[in-house]
């Protein structure tokens, strides 16, 4: 018997994913949370095999708790099933330790194969999702970032602002966004947070 926890912010998505799970003579679950904050606790008590991951939600997002749901129980299983598919998601949740990513689209069958699977350890990715990361890691090297696009992005990371860098650097404010959008495109990402999380991730800072 697989023990299941669901997290997610929305009563009626936790009650569907209940009523569906629980069909299963092979599932049972274990419990819910609604926010990231109260997976932690949750997962602490009740030790599932297996967790669903909603990503975005308040109090606490998916990715923060899957890292502290790892760092107390490096072997647990956590499946993000979410709405989201960017780069960015995909690669944070994996990076945090994620045994799965599926969109709230997957089938019925398709779910419980999900968590079949992660629960003997395999990793679990929908097709369009194993697309988006393959073809991230297969990036080439021309688009890593150019010298100044990464001295830029370090002044991001140490919290200057575009002003404040342009001074630093001796160039105009404009030609600062225009290093950015450089790298936000490169990273694939849309905002000054994201890139220098991005960036870490990937070793490029």
């Amino acid at each position: 018997m697989i023990r299941v926890m669901i997290v997610d912010d929305h009563p009626v998505v936790r009650e569907g994913l209940r009523g569906m799970l629980d069909a299963d003579p092979g599932i049972t679950v274990a419990g819910e949370a609604g926010s990231g904050d109260e997976a932690v606790v949750r997962a602490r008590e009740l030790q599932p095999d297996v967790t669903l991951m909603d990503l975005r939600m308040p109090g606490g997002d998916g990715v923060s708790a899957i890292t502290r749901m790892l760092a107390d129980r490096p072997g647990a299983r956590v499946i993000v099933l979410t709405t989201y598919e960017s780069d960015q998601d995909i690669v944070r949740a994996v990076e945090a330790g994620a045994a799965g990513y599926l969109l709230k689209d997957t089938s019925r069958a398709d779910l419980l194969s999900a968590i079949s699977a992660a629960a003997r350890g395999e990793t679990v990715l929908s097709p369009s999702v194993a697309t988006k990361l393959v073809t991230r890691l297969r990036a080439p090297v021309a688009d890593s970032l150019s010298p100044r696009e990464t001295e830029v992005l370090s002044l991001v990371a140490r919290g200057l602002t575009n002003a404040e860098i342009g001074r630093e650097l001796f160039i105009s404010e404009t030609t600062v966004k225009t290093h950015l959008l450089r790298v936000f495109g490169k990273l694939g990402v849309s905002d000054r947070t994201a890139a220098v999380t991005t960036a870490l991730g990937r070793g490029l800072l």
